[in-house]
């Protein structure tokens, strides 16, 4: 890419079709490890006009074989997640209490499980815990903005943010669930200098003009939040650009689990191996170990040891270590890429139950990840945003 561009990133509300899903699917094994901090759980979710199938793969080894039904009532937890959505007025056609849910649920696939499991098994090569699925991973950060993040995407999640903060206190009431945002970013010698286009696409009711929807989120909304020395004359706004939107959420469209994994990780500034975060407990790399990239390269950058980095590594299902582990700085890095990557293998363990241990990831906190990013927030739960190996790299480097 050149030095000299524009880059665009998008993000969706919590009342996105595929953001309902991906919430309940988050409720659900946040719900399974308040129960059992060991559960597997992987649980995906579909949802269209007044249905909602909540189907997947859970094990609680505190109960045993049982149905993971007699301890988890998974049709109340779709409900409760839908209405703090906001999915409540008497004219939604998917509405909290009116939705028909199916539940479609079974164990763990033992062979599977023994992949997973810390112990010797026929035909597996150690007794040490493997990893849940074979895959890549991608761990993204630069420096950008002060979360270490691409600016494109988080400005996009800003929008969305504060549409739904607005929506809640219930000040606006014509604000409904559903709503995407995108904002695209002028680049000069790779430094984010303006602001090119700003969309907004925001569920609405029946009795709202255009023009005010327009106007309010112009004001209200992308002038509240989006830095002002980057927006000018030439910057666009697109409010609605169909005219109207009052048919939204899983009315309007079909939502599925994992369907926004770009949005969840870098707007698609860094790269993604492929693999969705949400309803997948800890043990399945495609959630953990993204994390784990997510921390190792926020704190490469954070260490001033380059501007931007991205780390990939990779597994095979049942296997403990990555088959590959590397480094790319971009041309950013102020010291060598190979002191880079020895210094990291020296201080994080990419063994999938360390990943698990380094990060602290079996505990109820993935609603907090859902919406708005996986990546770039501000809060103590979520372990992999902490740069707490800046000494412990450059003292490796030594």
């Amino acid at each position: 890419m050149s030095k000299n561009y524009i880059f665009s990133s998008e993000s969706v509300g919590e009342g996105h079709p595929d953001k309902v899903c991906d919430t309940i699917s988050d409720a659900v094994l946040d719900a399974c490890l308040a129960q059992d901090k060991f559960s597997r759980v992987a649980c995906e979710c579909y949802a269209k006009s007044n249905i909602v199938i909540v189907g997947g793969e859970i094990t609680i080894p505190k109960i045993g074989f049982k149905n993971p039904s007699e301890v988890i009532d998974f049709v109340q937890i779709a409900r409760d997640t839908i209405r703090e959505i906001g999915y409540v007025n008497d004219d939604d056609v998917f509405h909290a209490d009116r939705v028909f849910v199916n539940v479609i649920i079974t164990g763990q696939s033992p062979d599977i499980a023994q992949g997973v499991d810390a112990r010797k098994a026929k035909g597996k090569k150690t007794a040490k815990q493997g990893a849940g699925d074979q895959g890549l991973m991608f761990g993204y950060a630069c420096n950008e903005t002060p979360e270490l993040m691409p600016a494109p995407i988080m400005f996009a999640h800003r929008l969305g943010r504060e549409l739904t903060r607005i929506r809640k206190t219930g000040r606006v009431p014509w604000l409904r669930p559903d709503a995407k945002s995108q904002v695209s970013v002028v680049y000069r010698d790779d430094k984010p200098v303006a602001i090119s286009n700003v969309v907004i696409s925001t569920q609405h009711s029946a009795d709202v003009e255009h023009r005010e929807i327009e106007k309010f989120c112009i004001e209200n909304v992308i002038k509240k939040v989006l830095p002002k020395r980057l927006l000018n004359s030439r910057t666009e706004y697109l409010i609605n650009p169909t005219g109207r939107f009052v048919v939204g959420g899983p009315q309007g469209d079909t939502g599925l689990t994992g369907r926004k994994i770009i949005c969840d990780s870098y707007g698609g500034m860094g790269r993604h191996g492929g693999g969705a975060f949400s309803g997948k407990d800890p043990t399945k790399v495609d959630r953990s170990a993204a994390y784990m990239g997510r921390w190792v390269a926020k704190n490469i950058v954070a260490a001033k040891l380059a501007a931007k980095c991205e780390i990939q590594f990779a597994y095979a299902i049942g296997y403990p270590d990555p088959v590959s582990v590397s480094v790319d700085t971009f041309g950013t890095a102020t010291v060598p890429e190979s002191k880079i990557i020895r210094a990291v293998n020296r201080v994080f363990s990419f063994l999938p139950s360390d990943i698990i241990d380094q990060l602290n990831l079996r505990r109820p906190i993935y609603l907090k990840t859902t919406n708005y990013g996986h990546f770039g927030k501000n809060d103590p739960d979520l372990t992999w945003e902490k740069t707490d190996k800046v000494k412990a790299l450059q003292n490796a480097l030594k």
